[in-house]
């Protein structure tokens, strides 16, 4: 069966984003590609230098709001300085890894928050903003990541918080469609986390390399090109976008 349709592009131009996590590496490069696609963009998180350093390297609109998603209060700010926008972006993490006997329950919660409480509450208070009546719709895009589907010693809070949201967005997918909601789950990027590890960098990468059937890792424009994805694809909500390579078969 064939088509005449010519299927339209998909754009960000004119497109309100929010990017929780904007002071991140991931959310630098995230904020970029979307204002070059002329987007114009709120940039949240909680620090708010590092918002206003990627507001600074920006060519388009960029309006800066912090936000604390352990806050409620702070959120429902986030929602009300919005107002009506396209896209939701977070990347927001805070990795509570160490061995089980020595985790802190404080450590826990802010993990949680950052992974499964802060995207419920983010869908609570910014779905009735979000605009599905574009082409695209509206959509929320949240990160999981690779160690829930691959388990270890001494990431056990960060495997559970990972596959909890992998199942929050099947359940956000259907209470408040048709408002998309899809994860982006990476596995080992280069996106500037790994350079503490000073000279042993190199061949950290290039094991991990070695083991992922994709024989690469990962760059932060893999992780954008996955984002664009979720955001700009009508037919597409509830869904993990695994990008690692094959990370998690391995």
């Amino acid at each position: 069966m064939t088509s005449d349709t010519t299927l339209p592009a998909l754009p960000l131009a004119s497109r309100r984003v929010v990017i929780v996590g904007a002071g991140s590496n991931t959310g630098r490069a995230l904020a970029h590609a979307a204002s070059a696609a002329g987007a114009e963009l709120i940039l949240a998180g909680p620090d708010p230098r590092k918002l206003e350093w990627t507001a600074g390297e920006l060519t388009g609109p960029a309006k800066v709001v912090p936000v604390d998603l352990a806050d409620e209060d702070s959120i429902a700010a986030l929602a009300a300085a919005t107002g009506r926008f396209d896209h939701l972006v977070s990347t927001a993490a805070m990795p509570a890894n160490g061995p089980l006997a020595e985790l802190q329950l404080a450590d826990v919660h802010r993990a949680f928050a950052a992974k499964v409480y802060g995207p419920l509450l983010l869908a609570k208070h910014l779905a009735p903003n979000a605009a599905t009546d574009t082409p695209d719709g509206a959509s929320f895009t949240f990160f999981s990541g690779v160690a829930a589907w691959r388990p270890a010693p001494a990431r056990t809070v960060m495997a559970t918080t990972n596959g909890a949201l992998a199942f929050l967005i099947q359940a956000l997918a259907v209470e408040i469609a048709p408002v998309r909601v899809n994860a982006v789950s990476p596995g080992i990027v280069d996106s500037g986390a790994w350079d503490r590890m000073g000279a042993d960098k190199t061949p950290f990468l290039r094991s991990v390399a070695d083991r992922n059937p994709a024989r690469r890792t990962g760059t932060t424009d893999d992780l954008v090109r996955a984002v664009h994805f979720a955001m700009t694809s009508p037919f597409v909500t509830g869904t993990v976008l695994h990008v690692d390579g094959g990370a998690r078969l391995a």
